[in-house]
């Protein structure tokens, strides 16, 4: 199979980022796309995010090889129901959600007998929209490719080169365990972060405006990972609710551990887990997954 059309379904990050990659490395690859959002349309044709901007979703995947959803993962369903009846028989169709058992599930419903495959380049920032994507935003990012049993292995080849050439490196995983492991590395996170800069919103009569004044680095973080699109953290903790929630009640015995470990001055513990979760972090940058300049690669002024 040889993708030579891509059809792109919603224009925010991810979707953009998408158009610009195909253009900016040359693939020769034809793209179309569409919105349900006219402003979003309309911003999107004028950064030039894909060849053809289109009014109607069936016109956008018209003899499209490939046609990828990069729509909020509650929001699947109905933009599978909105390409159907302009979707060619030939046609992959995959996304680019953080949960993947749902949107299976949703987008088999909305499409009986289209050749599904979802995805999930784990990749993004905390910014939204059609202004905010950029074309190496894959760049040695993992693509997890999530296959339903008995997929035309053809169709499944062509995807994973279609997201190698991307910049991304491809890894295949069943549904249900890429949903268990992103609550890990970054469902729980984000909710974490959500939390925090809540509590700290709370504090912010009583400590007349200090928690903001004097945020450390921590903090700062935490503060950028909370500015996520709200609208596709909930659909992720709503779809992915399972994972979630057991990942959640294993952090909160690790937490009551370590707040057992503060009160009774057990400093060894506490030193134990901090060595542990150092290595940890040397880890992620030995494999390309983060900066390890000071301060994360911040940039300052001189």
């Amino acid at each position: 199979m040889t993708i030579q059309r891509v059809a792109i379904i919603g224009l925010g990050l991810l979707g953009g980022s998408i158009g610009l990659a195909v253009k900016a490395r040359g693939l020769g690859i034809a793209t179309s796309g569409w919105d349900r959002d006219a402003s979003v349309r309309e911003r999107a044709a004028a950064r030039g995010l894909v060849d053809q901007v289109c009014e109607r979703a069936e016109d956008a995947v018209a003899n499209a090889d490939l046609v990828i959803l990069c729509v909020p993962v509650g929001a699947m369903g109905d933009a599978a129901r909105a390409i159907a009846p302009g979707l060619a028989p030939h046609a992959v169709v995959s996304d680019v959600g953080s949960s993947k058992a749902a949107v299976a599930e949703a987008l088999a419903t909305a499409l009986p007998g289209a050749t599904i495959i979802p995805a999930h380049p784990v990749a993004g920032t905390e910014q939204s929209g059609p202004e905010a994507g950029f074309a190496t935003l894959f760049a040695g990012r993992w693509c997890i490719i999530t296959p339903p049993e008995g997929v035309d292995p053809a169709a499944l080849e062509a995807l994973s080169d279609f997201w190698t050439k991307l910049g991304s490196k491809v890894e295949l995983m069943d549904a249900a365990h890429h949903d268990l492991v992103l609550a890990v590395t970054s469902h729980i996170p984000h909710l974490i972060a959500y939390t925090i800069v809540g509590t700290a919103s709370d504090l912010e009569d009583v400590t007349q405006s200090e928690v903001i004044k004097y945020s450390a680095g921590g903090f700062r973080d935490f503060t950028r990972i909370a500015a996520s699109d709200p609208v596709m953290w909930r659909d992720v903790f709503l779809t992915n609710k399972g994972a979630v929630l057991e990942m959640l009640g294993r952090f909160t015995e690790d937490l009551t551990a370590l707040q057992r470990a503060i009160r009774s001055g057990d400093g060894d513990t506490l030193f134990d887990l901090f060595t542990r979760t150092r290595a940890i972090r040397r880890q992620v940058i030995e494999q390309g997954q983060d900066d390890e300049r000071p301060d994360f690669g911040r940039q300052h002024p001189d």
